[in-house]
């Protein structure tokens, strides 16, 4: 058993009853008691875990990666676009480019929260293609803009419409795997983005050979290709994307139990579903594990666009041509990509020691932005970019996986999700104008705001493992446990609430019921 789970949530299940067999937090009775299962009429001992577990790999991963991969790659390809003179073609100045990158952010940001109640409440193949197939169309829409009323327009909508995807897909994972096997999951379909940063250099340099064809500039072509595939991906993943564990049609009914029960002992105590419920959105907002993850995820969401966005531009101000700096860009991404993978696989790993690997990253961030700041080499400059890609990118999955393996109920976690990664994008709107022209070659006030990013990254992930850490102590006295009805527990205090089994507790405080521990 894992060293964060002390307690055993479905062990002390139907047997709240017998005060000689369960004192406080210490249950004894077995987890085979029929009482203590979901659904127990069904077998489920002939089900192979392993066999199944990869069989939902295949169908639940590979995909989101597609997706993510073209969410990613849509929305950094205006930077590649820029520099085939779609500024110059729109008469758009550096300043109204920058706005324009800017209010992207605001409506994406906002709307995660949302995004993730609905996606609870509705089908995933339903949400998450239809959230695609309508920023495939404004996609599309960026390709016929001839002015900067129309990009500011075309902006505005892909932020609507791509707002819930990232949070979506994460608060989708955790629906289906255990804390300890979510960081290389989330690593897996995460390291898309980095491939799509790669990518998207190859394909813009290769677009832009278009220029002309139908009377338009090869700029325009980058985002109408790109918008037409991603229509094309959005229609198939309405048959392709498949729901949450409860509900799912490709496995069976004792397959389904058997992933819910294992899930359940994870302390992912509402996987065989839950009922909405106003209280679990105020039950989010008033944790302070939602406000210090805010501050975590500001930590790389901030570097993170400001990396993806001005990449190019950065190559191409140290004195490389449009192309060759698109080009250039690829390595730094691929570097990121095997960064994440590896970084996502350790992590899970070392199960309860998930902080020391953020701050290993961070601090891994922290030295690349310095040698940025310092630098005034072209050569040394370029080593720093591959540092700051392999310290942003694996940060993402490993801190997002820790921070929803610490949240407990399905919509409390979806909203704790899409507020801390709501936050942590709108952050996009300040380091969307920190690279400016009139800072060329070296961007130092860039540098220097995300090496700020990194370090707010930095404490809160310090102080996120401390308060943890403090709570599970807190824990272990017996400070949090409830009264229960048939228990005898002298540690019990009714400030900490009244329940008539420990079912109804676990049910009803989720994260904060006593039995919960939370992993470092």
């Amino acid at each position: 058993m894992s060293e964060t789970l002390q307690h055993d949530p479905i062990r002390s299940i139907g047997k709240e009853k017998d005060s000689s067999s369960i004192i406080g937090n210490e249950p004894s009775s077995d987890i085979n008691d029929p009482n203590t299962l979901y659904h127990p009429e069904v077998d489920t001992s002939h089900v192979d875990g392993k066999k199944l577990m990869r069989r939902i790999d295949i169908h639940v991963i590979p995909w989101l990666a597609i997706l993510y991969f073209l969410n990613f790659l849509d929305r950094g390809s205006i930077g590649n676009a820029k520099l085939y003179n779609m500024t110059k073609d729109c008469h758009i100045t550096d300043n109204q480019y920058l706005i324009a990158l800017t209010v992207y952010f605001f409506p994406y940001a906002l709307l995660e929260p949302a995004s993730n109640v609905i996606l609870r409440r509705l089908k995933p193949s339903v949400w998450l293609s239809s959230m695609m197939l309508a920023w495939g169309v404004v996609m599309m829409c960026h390709g016929f803009i001839h002015n900067y009323g129309g990009l500011l327009a075309v902006r505005v909508l892909l932020g609507v419409t791509e707002a819930g995807m990232y949070p979506g897909i994460v608060f989708y994972i955790s629906s289906w795997y255990k804390r300890e096997e979510m960081g290389s999951k989330i690593a897996y379909f995460f390291s898309s983005a980095t491939i799509a940063g790669a990518f998207s250099g190859l394909l813009a340099a290769a677009i832009h050979n278009m220029n002309g064809v139908g009377d338009l500039a090869g700029w325009r072509w980058i985002f109408i290709i790109e918008g037409l595939l991603t229509i094309v991906i959005a229609l198939f993943s309405y048959w392709v994307i498949q729901d949450f564990p409860e509900s799912a049609k490709f496995i069976s009914e004792e397959e389904r139990v058997f992933i819910i029960r294992r899930l359940q002992e994870d302390m992912r105590l509402s996987a065989a579903g839950e009922n909405y419920k106003k209280k679990y959105i105020w039950q989010s907002l008033a944790d302070w594990k939602t406000w210090v993850a805010m501050g975590i995820y500001m930590g790389f969401d901030g570097p993170l666009y400001a990396f993806s966005l001005f990449l190019p531009t950065i190559i191409n101000q140290l004195g490389f041509a449009a192309t060759k700096a698109n080009l250039l860009s690829v390595p730094p991404y691929a570097w990121g990509c095997v960064t994440t993978v590896l970084i996502g696989l350790l992590g899970d790993r070392m199960k309860n020691r998930r902080a020391y690997v953020s701050l290993g990253l961070f601090g891994t961030g922290l030295i690349g932005y310095i040698i940025l700041i310092c630098s005034r080499t072209p050569g040394l400059s370029y080593f720093a970019v591959f540092l700051g890609a392999s310290a942003i990118y694996p940060s993402i999955p490993n801190n997002v996986a820790w921070v929803a393996g610490n949240v407990e109920g399905a919509y409390k976690r979806s909203v704790t999700l899409g507020m801390a990664i709501g936050f942590g994008n709108i952050n996009g709107a300040v380091t969307a104008n920190i690279y400016r022209s009139s800072d060329s070659p070296w961007f130092v006030m860039g540098h220097a705001i995300v090496l700020a990013y990194i370090a707010i990254g930095f404490f809160c992930v310090a102080l996120f493992r401390i308060l943890l850490q403090r709570e599970n102590a807190r824990r272990d006295r017996g400070e949090q446990d409830e009264v229960i009805d048939g228990l005898e527990n002298p540690r019990a205090d009714i400030k900490n609430g009244h329940y008539p089994s420990v079912e109804a507790a676990r049910i009803d405080k989720g994260d904060e019921w006593s039995g919960f521990r939370y992993s470092l």
